[in-house]
């Protein structure tokens, strides 16, 4: 059965990547949860999906410049004056579930990594007792390896669109390189269903998910397909489509 995992907690039922649309994510029935984690200058781990604050937030500038006190007072935008999580909070939210947890690294304003996440974010993990649980994602081998070196025993998965094969060499060459360092690969859906038959010839299903589908006919499509996950932010009709496939 294919896992369902809700994107950025569930985006388009709730403002993304917020502590509410997390408690009602975690309350729909899915299998697993995805966002986004930055560090912050201050050693905090901010749970959002951009470097930048404008485009979800009320603040502006860089998530890496925060400080404690102005992450707190910096407000998600279409939220009940919700603040800028942090990874703990969120752990905390999901610690009595038996969901999966798939936490995206992502990279600076820059673009590069930033030094020292995937480290705390094993050590918060740890701490929380969720190891088994979290799977920690990333689109570039680099991200990936840095996990496996502080973390060799968590699992890792590698997120794959087009832009991010060219950057490797090409769709074949892509899948090699992060098939050597990660257990699952989800793949951006329109590229997936453009070279399905290549990218079956090297993977098996049950290490392969699909992102985003969101419209009924495309997520009936991908549940159809025998993946290991799917990833949509419209995880409530993923569920509610596939309790009829299986029926």
């Amino acid at each position: 059965m294919t896992l369902i995992a809700g994107h950025r907690g569930a985006r388009n039922l709730w403002p993304e990547n917020s502590l509410s649309g997390f408690r009602k994510t975690a309350m729909l029935g899915v299998d697993a949860v995805e966002f986004d984690i930055h560090l912050t200058a201050h050693g905090e781990i901010a749970v959002l999906h951009d470097a930048s604050l404008d485009r979800t937030t009320f603040g502006s500038g860089d998530v890496a410049a925060l400080t404690p006190q102005a992450r707190r007072n910096t407000i998600l935008r279409e939220s009940c004056d919700e603040h800028v999580p942090v990874l703990e909070e969120v752990l905390d939210i999901f610690r009595d579930t038996d969901m999966e947890l798939h936490i995206e690294l992502k990279n600076t304003l820059a673009g590069d990594l930033y030094n020292g996440l995937a480290e705390k974010a094993v050590a918060a993990i740890r701490e929380a007792g969720m190891e088994e649980r979290c799977i920690l994602t990333g689109f570039t081998p680099q991200a990936l390896e840095e996990v496996r070196d502080v973390a060799p025993d968590m699992r890792r998965l590698a997120s794959m669109a087009v832009g991010s094969a060219v950057t490797l060499g090409g769709l074949e060459p892509a899948l090699r390189r992060l098939s050597g360092v990660a257990d699952i690969i989800a793949i951006e859906k329109s590229l997936l269903d453009a070279a399905w038959d290549r990218i079956t010839a090297m993977l098996p299903l049950d290490r392969l998910g699909v992102w985003v589908p969101n419209s009924e006919p495309d997520i009936a499509f991908w549940l159809n397909k025998g993946l290991r996950q799917l990833t949509s932010d419209r995880p409530d009709l993923a569920l509610a489509l596939r309790g009829k496939v299986a029926a």
